[in-house]
């Protein structure tokens, strides 16, 4: 099959690397995102070797479950052990023991198949396109924020970043919390936000620090931590999304001293975010960008790396 493979050096086309091999489902990929923490596995995060690749949607080939054939599906990234304590309690996203599609000791979308559990699959609904359905990873890591902080909808929050998750985050807290702030760098990205009575601001000035109970930082770089934990009041709390590959020597004193609370944030429940995307409650066409075949998976990178790039894909 053709595969995109990174060797943790550099990426290689390969016009016949193996299909996968298991006893797990069998999935033709039909169109797959890149991402964020893809770009930062090019920079070493995770010392990953491998297909790279995690948002898709495929049709099911092979699977133990005859009513998944032929099906439309995405998946959950995250293949536990079904041994360990966290998989009993259903958190398999925290076992000792896992795989991860595409970033952990698994390879990933950015080939023409891929192989699941078939409990990770979820059938996709008509409604949803494929280029939406694309989308269901991330905004399962957005919703997971509604899993995890209680919201109160008198609360003022601020989301650090314009890129795809932060304009996700924006959408789905949103339906809890009107009041929000997204600050970012790239007018043409916040500009999406507006049409929802969004507040925009490109930087941050000396009124809005300390100024906000929630904040989510999703700027994908070092900067946005500490331009984060700016915005908090004093015992407000952070919620970290970036996954990043290397940090700087990073100052908490400001954490302590304002006695903030931190919160890291991963994947979600797929659920939410099908149901979200087939109601209409959240909207992704506006972030969809350009599609490119995957023997160009290079310029599709080099695309993606673009400071005003919205969501980039890879057609197998």
């Amino acid at each position: 099959m053709k595969a995109v493979y990174f060797n943790g050096a550099k990426t290689i086309f390969d016009k016949n690397y193996l299909e996968p091999k298991s006893d797990e489902a069998l999935v033709r990929v039909k169109l797959a995102g890149i991402c964020g923490t893809d770009l930062e596995i090019l920079q070493g995060y995770m010392k990953y070797h491998g297909i790279l690749g995690h948002e898709f949607v495929g049709i099911v080939e092979k699977s133990r479950n005859p009513v998944l054939i032929g099906k439309r599906v995405v998946g959950e990234i995250n293949a536990g052990c079904d041994k360990c304590n966290f998989c009993e309690k259903g958190i398999s996203r925290h076992c000792p023991n896992r795989t991860v599609l595409g970033i952990l000791k698994r390879d990933g979308a950015f080939a023409e198949f891929l192989s699941l559990p078939e409990k990770n699959l979820h059938v996709i609904p008509d409604s949803i396109t494929d280029e939406q359905a694309v989308f269901v990873e991330p905004l399962a890591a957005a919703f997971e924020i509604k899993e995890q902080i209680n919201l109160k909808s008198h609360w003022s929050v601020a989301v650090v970043g314009d890129g795809k998750l932060a304009q996700l985050i924006v959408q789905v807290l949103k339906l809890s919390c009107p009041d929000i702030t997204c600050f970012g760098r790239h007018k043409n990205k916040l500009q999406n936000l507006t049409s929802d009575g969004i507040k925009i601001k490109i930087g941050i000035e000396p009124s809005n620090k300390q100024s906000f109970d929630l904040v989510i930082e999703a700027t994908g770089n070092n900067s946005g931590f500490l331009d984060a934990i700016k915005l908090a009041k004093p015992r407000g709390t952070v919620v970290l999304k970036s996954t990043i590959a290397s940090r700087e020597n990073l100052d908490l004193t400001q954490v302590i001293v304002n006695e903030i609370t931190l919160v890291g944030s991963r994947c979600g429940l797929f659920k939410p975010a099908i149901d979200a995307l087939s109601t209409g409650i959240v909207s992704v066409d506006s972030m969809i960008d350009s599609t490119f075949p995957l023997e160009e998976f290079s310029k599709a990178i080099e695309y993606a790396k673009k400071p005003d790039a919205l969501k980039v894909f890879l057609k197998p």
